[in-house]
Order: C-alpha cells, then sequence, then structure tokens
C-alpha cells in the first residue's frame, strides 16, 4: 500500500487524531489519581462517584447529539464543538471552589468528550480509505491503552509536585496543540451530509439513558432497597437504549446490530475483571499492590498488541473472523483469571489476563471498522454514537450487576466480577459470526 496511515498525504492527520484520543483518554485515567485529593480538598467524598458517573451520563446524550449533527453536516463543527466544550470543562474542573462545580466541570468534559469520539469516528470514514480503517483504529486504541501504562504515575507527580488543579488545566495547552494539527484536516471538510434534522426523540431517549446510567450507582447505597432501586434504573437504561441502537441489536440481528451489541458485551465484560483484578488479589491472597498493579499492566500492553497484530492482517483476516479470534481469546481469559486469581496461581492470572487484553484488542479496532463499513454514509454518525453508547453503557451496566449481586451476597463480589466477565466473553463467543454481513453469518 503506497499510502499508510503516516504517508506524507495523512501524516499530520494521524498524528493529530492520535493525539487527541490520547489527551482525552489520559485525562479519563488520570482523574482517577488526582479524584481523591479533590475530593479531600473540597470536602466531598460524599459525591466523589458522581464526578465519574457524570461525565459518563453527559457522554451519552453527547454521543447521540455530535451523532446526528456530524450526519446533518458533516464532523467539523460537532468535533470543534466537543473540543470547546471539553476545554472548557477542564478549566471549570481545574478551578472548581466546590464539589458541586467540579462534578458540573466534569459533566462538560464527558459531553466534550464523547462529541468528540463520535465525531472523530466520522472524521476518519471521510478522511482514509476503507483499507486504511483497522489500522487508524489501532492506533486510536493505542491512545486509550498506553495513558492506563503513564497517566496515574504521571497525574500523581503533578498532583504532588504542584496541585491536583493542574491534571485538569495542564491538559488544556495539550488539547489546544492537538487540535491545531487537525484543523488543515477540518478546513477541507465540506459542510455537506443529510441535512436531515436533529432527532428529538432520539436525544430525549439518551437523557433517560444518561439519567439512570447517573443514578445506577448511588441507588445501591440506598438502606435496605438499594439493589432493587439500582436494578429498576438498570432496566430503565436497557428500555431507554434500545431506540438508540440499531434495530436488532438486542436480538442480535445480524451485521450491524450485533456489531454494536458485542461492542457492549466486550466492554462489560473488561470492565467486571478490571475493576476487581487487583482488588481480588490483595485482598484475597494479600499479594503486595505493587505486583497487582503490574499483573493489570500486562492487559494492557497485550490489548496494544492485539491491536497491532490485527492491523497488520486487515488484508487477510476479515473483520467478523478476527472479532471471532478475540472472543475466544478473551472467554480464555477470563475464565483463567478467575480460576487464577481463586486459586492463588499467579502464572495463571498474567496468562489470563494477556489472553483477555489481547482478545479485547484484536477485536475492538475491528468492531469500528465494521461499524463505519456497514453504514450509509448519512448514517455513519449515528451508528458510531451506538458503538459508543454501547461501550460506555456496558462498562456502567456490569459493574452495577455485580454491586446488586454484592448487596444480596457481600462474600460473592470477586466471583460475581469473574463470574460475569467468563459469562459476557461465553455470550460474545457464541454470537461473534453473527457480526458478519447477513450472507456470511448464515
Amino acid at each position: 500500500m503506497s499510502d499508510g496511515a503516516f504517508s506524507p498525504r495523512f501524516r499530520v492527520a494521524t498524528v493529530g487524531v492520535f493525539a487527541l484520543g490520547f489527551l482525552i483518554a489520559f485525562e479519563a485515567l488520570a482523574v482517577t489519581t488526582a479524584m481523591p485529593l479533590a475530593a479531600r480538598d473540597l470536602h466531598g467524598r460524599s459525591l466523589y462517584a458522581l464526578t465519574f458517573s457524570a461525565f459518563a451520563a453527559a457522554g451519552v446524550i453527547a454521543n447521540v447529539v455530535a451523532g446526528a449533527w456530524s450526519d446533518r453536516i458533516g464532523p467539523k463543527r460537532p468535533l470543534l464543538t466537543g473540543i470547546a466544550v471539553f476545554t472548557i470543562g477542564l478549566l471549570v474542573s481545574g478551578t472548581a471552589p466546590s464539589m458541586p462545580v467540579l462534578i458540573g466541570g466534569r459533566a462538560l468534559q464527558g459531553f466534550g468528550a464523547g462529541a468528540i469520539g463520535t465525531a472523530l469516528y466520522v472524521l476518519v470514514a471521510r478522511v482514509y480509505p476503507e483499507a486504511l480503517h483497522p489500522r487508524v483504529f489501532a492506533l486510536l486504541a493505542a491512545a486509550w491503552v498506553l495513558p492506563s501504562l503513564i497517566g496515574p504515575f504521571a497525574a500523581g507527580a503533578v498532583a504532588t509536585l504542584l496541585t491536583w488543579h493542574w491534571v485538569f488545566i495542564g491538559i488544556v495547552p495539550l488539547v489546544a496543540a492537538a487540535t491545531a494539527l487537525l484543523l488543515p484536516q477540518l478546513r477541507a471538510q465540506p459542510a455537506v451530509g443529510s441535512g436531515a434534522a436533529l432527532p428529538r426523540a432520539r436525544i430525549a431517549w439518551s437523557v433517560v439513558a444518561a439519567a439512570a446510567l447517573l443514578a445506577m450507582r448511588p441507588l445501591l447505597d440506598v438502606p435496605a432497597a438499594g439493589a432493587v432501586l439500582a436494578a429498576a434504573a438498570a432496566v430503565v437504561a436497557v428500555v431507554a437504549l434500545r431506540p438508540l441502537l440499531p434495530r436488532g441489536a438486542l436480538v442480535v440481528a445480524a451485521g450491524l446490530p450485533t456489531v454494536v451489541l458485542v461492542r457492549g458485551l466486550f466492554s462489560a465484560g473488561f470492565a467486571a475483571a478490571d475493576a476487581y483484578l487487583p482488588y481480588s488479589l490483595i485482598a484475597l491472597r494479600d499479594i503486595a499492590p505493587v505486583v497487582a498493579g503490574a499483573i493489570t499492566t500486562v492487559g494492557a500492553v497485550s490489548w496494544a498488541a492485539g491491536s497491532e497484530l490485527q492491523s497488520r492482517f486487515a488484508g487477510r483476516l476479515p473483520d467478523h473472523r478476527a472479532i471471532g479470534a478475540g472472543s475466544v481469546a478473551f472467554f480464555s481469559g477470563a475464565v483463567l483469571v478467575g480460576a487464577g486469581t481463586w486459586s492463588a496461581l499467579l502464572p495463571v492470572v498474567v496468562v489470563g489476563w494477556l489472553l483477555a487484553g489481547l482478545g479485547i484488542g484484536t477485536a475492538y479496532p475491528r468492531l469500528s471498522t465494521m461499524t463505519l463499513a456497514l453504514s450509509a454514509p448519512q448514517e455513519r454518525g449515528r451508528n458510531s454514537a451506538a458503538l459508543q453508547i454501547s461501550d460506555g453503557f456496558g462498562n456502567g451496566l456490569a459493574l452495577t450487576v455485580v454491586g446488586v449481586v454484592t448487596a444480596f451476597a457481600p462474600d460473592g463480589e470477586f466471583a460475581g466480577a469473574f463470574g460475569l466477565a467468563a459469562l459476557l466473553g461465553l455470550g460474545v463467543l457464541l454470537i461473534a459470526r453473527r457480526t458478519a454481513p447477513p450472507v456470511l453469518a448464515r
């Protein structure tokens, strides 16, 4: 291929796309280190969880709005608007005098990040030829994996040497630099699209879904009825989710609907295991935190390796087969992680987490590629939004399910987390074939 992602024709755009994705990911991961300090200084520990759920809930609404807007006039204005809102959110969070203001800043960041993520997908579809999509999405996957290696440490260093405020404010000039790299490509983008009006009904459903997502975790803490209320909110979220996904997603219709569904299942399975892996090693087996952290890093490294490997076989391994191979690795890894954690066999845990990361790294970029390939040009924004909504909801619902299990069986949280990850991995394995277009899925 004469024109690669880093060829002179695409080099500046590729660096800009990667840099913007990297900075959003870095902020999302770095904030986990800074937020405890912010909550302490602002006397808002009781509102701690809302700083994360507000980000996620606002992102759901932004996904829908930016997706429809991108289909209507192209990705330029939605992307620049998302960058502007994200930057304002960073400044609000970094200068927040109280916890409610910080939560408001996090909501602005979530809205901006959601709009950026959706608009970037549409931009990739317009700028790069289809043959380069696996490579570009592998780079975007790496943009999320690399911060998991350096983000928490860097944020801790900044918060220690300066203050937690700079974990937010310090990213602003970097976002401006990444945007500058993309401006030439954005200027070349014509403001053309379907011209259709923004879908008020879907935006309203996104607000309902976001409210349910926002409520799930706090409801778990309600005395006596917490688990029931959280489960009810999860049901409301799924009902509201249905109009936001491609028709047939919840009944595993072949092609695009299953592609979007599988993304959510992968996200849910990985989130359940990732959230409880270091905790289980430390609490159950008294493993040193540094060792538990190193094992967690194995998954991030293998995720990046899987993303890179799938891009090298883009022309020889069909998308649905790459997703199938990823599902096999992820399911096998989830089973090994659960077994190894329970039996305190660390080599088994390491191998399992390596396989899980490799599997999801192999599948994720191809799910993005298939979403664009199976979308009509005027629906790329809508379907890219659906993919990211499925991703975010999968994460939130998985952690809620584990929380409900824990409420009913306090000693079952680790079994619930790893059992859910394995079960979702098995589900992906069973339906992976249906990610292919209907003719091939038969």
